[in-house]
């Protein structure tokens, strides 16, 4: 059986500021970096063969959970928001108004112009996902909020129109088994880090 372990990044001042941030290399706030400071993955993930997204703050992230040996991994980067990137929600609904809304109720088709979809996702990383299948080797990724809803979604049938089928909590660790294919399910979400 193949585990894949996603974890989100630390938090940035765009999070903080409510900010959709996809390709923009924004590094990990002070607050993000004390709320890392001596966390550690447990101990049945911390062997397991790693990958990162390239961006800062996911790098940084894997650095401070003194992951090693890390293999940065494009397919992993978040979701490019085109001209949406750096706007809040709130902001782009005040905008945009129904046409906002259109976007948004299309679920894993919803598409920033410019940018991609939640699908477009998918099919970036099920390539990724297959290949580990194949090589029945476990790993760990850290990755972005967009890109672990994307595998939720592809583990759940879940076509992001409405709520997430399970909350997540974006501090710990989220286990998918893959099957022959790379396809995943749920195999235990919100799995505490180590330490403080």
């Amino acid at each position: 059986m193949t585990t894949l372990a996603l974890i989100r990044h630390g938090p940035t001042a765009w999070n903080t500021e409510g900010r959709l941030q996809g390709r923009a290399d924004i590094p990990l706030s002070p607050d993000g970096e004390a709320a890392l400071a001596g966390r550690r993955l447990p101990p049945p993930f911390s062997g397991m063969a790693a990958y990162s997204s390239p961006l800062v703050r996911a790098r940084r992230t894997a650095a401070l959970l003194g992951i090693r040996a890390v293999t940065i991994e494009p397919r992993l980067t978040e979701l490019d928001w085109g001209e949406f990137e750096g706007r809040t929600v709130d902001d782009l609904r005040a905008r945009y108004g129904a046409g906002m809304a259109a976007n948004e109720a299309r679920g894993l088709d919803f598409r920033p112009p410019g940018g991609e979809s939640p699908r477009d996702m998918q099919k970036r990383i099920r390539p990724f996902l297959n290949d580990l299948a194949e090589s029945r080797r476990s790993a760990i990724a850290v990755t972005h909020k967009g890109m672990i809803r994307a595998i939720l979604a592809l583990a759940t049938g879940w076509d992001m129109m409405g709520r997430q089928p399970v909350k997540l909590d974006w501090r710990c660790l989220h286990a998918f088994t893959l099957d022959g294919d790379g396809t995943p399910s749920v195999a235990r979400l919100n799995i505490a880090l180590e330490g403080p």
